[in-house]
């Protein structure tokens, strides 16, 4: 695609800042919510074992667990972890063994694009796995805000990739053994504003390039009252996070 083709949805100063922010939330305080950031680089842990992949050289984009890092470097590979590099943008520095990408995707303007760069990074015979939060995500959250503006709601939630159009991408951008999987993890709160934490925690903040203006007193009193009669018997409300991961390798003739 080309940049005029593609349309500017998000901002990609403000996926970065977000990206950054929760680096140095995570780095802060052993308080802040990870699992999201935990679950997908476990995961891309076991998958590159069970594929038996062992890169020399890696590249991560977005944040890295220290679990990760520590199996990345194993036999003094190389290990470079960067939450600031644009997917959609020709990567620098490569070719990479194996590039891993975690919660990036769910906010760059051409995703065609960006799979095509991340294939082209890559080593021939090189492996990529990307994950990040998927269409179905977060149902609560989302019915909250539509009861908070029920005649003119605005776009405070992104866009989401669903999970049915991710193979025939993959297929566009060339990838070859192309495999989409996805899975839910489910997390229960007491509040609407501790839900909203733990997104900015984990870089899943707004990075919209026309970010709506915040909820008045009015419609925020709505939509914590939406939440709260969504609440189980127990006082919590059970939100939803469907994680989608992309795996594909370039080709052994590196094309």
């Amino acid at each position: 695609m080309t940049g005029n083709s593609v349309p500017t949805i998000f901002s990609e100063r403000r996926r970065v800042a977000r990206s950054l922010r929760s680096a140095r939330r995570l780095a802060a305080s052993g308080d802040r919510a990870s699992f999201l950031i935990e679950d997908m680089a476990d995961d891309m842990i076991e998958r590159l074992g069970f594929v038996c992949h062992t890169p020399a050289r890696a590249l991560i984009i977005g944040g890295c667990t220290a679990a990760l890092a520590a199996f990345l470097r194993r036999d003094d590979a190389e290990l470079i972890v960067d939450p600031t590099i644009d997917p959609a943008e020709p990567l620098a520095d490569g070719p990479y063994d194996f590039i891993g990408v975690i919660g990036q995707l769910d906010a760059v303007n051409d995703l065609p694009g960006a799979l095509i760069h991340l294939r082209n990074g890559l080593t021939p015979g090189g492996l990529a796995i990307a994950s990040f939060v998927g269409g179905q995500s977060l149902p609560a959250l989302r019915a909250a805000m539509m009861a908070a503006e029920p005649h003119r709601p605005a776009a405070r939630l992104h866009p989401m990739v669903d999970a049915r159009a991710a193979p025939s991408l993959l297929q566009r951008a060339d990838w070859k053994d192309p495999v989409v999987d996805t899975h839910t993890l489910r997390v229960r709160y007491a509040t609407l504003g501790r839900l909203v934490a733990d997104l900015r925690d984990q870089g899943l903040g707004n990075a919209l390039a026309r970010p709506a203006a915040p909820l008045g007193k009015a419609a925020l009193a709505l939509a914590l009252a939406a939440f709260e009669g969504m609440a189980e018997p127990d006082g919590r409300v059970t939100e939803s996070f469907e994680i989608v991961t992309l795996t594909g390798r370039r080709s052994l003739a590196g094309t």
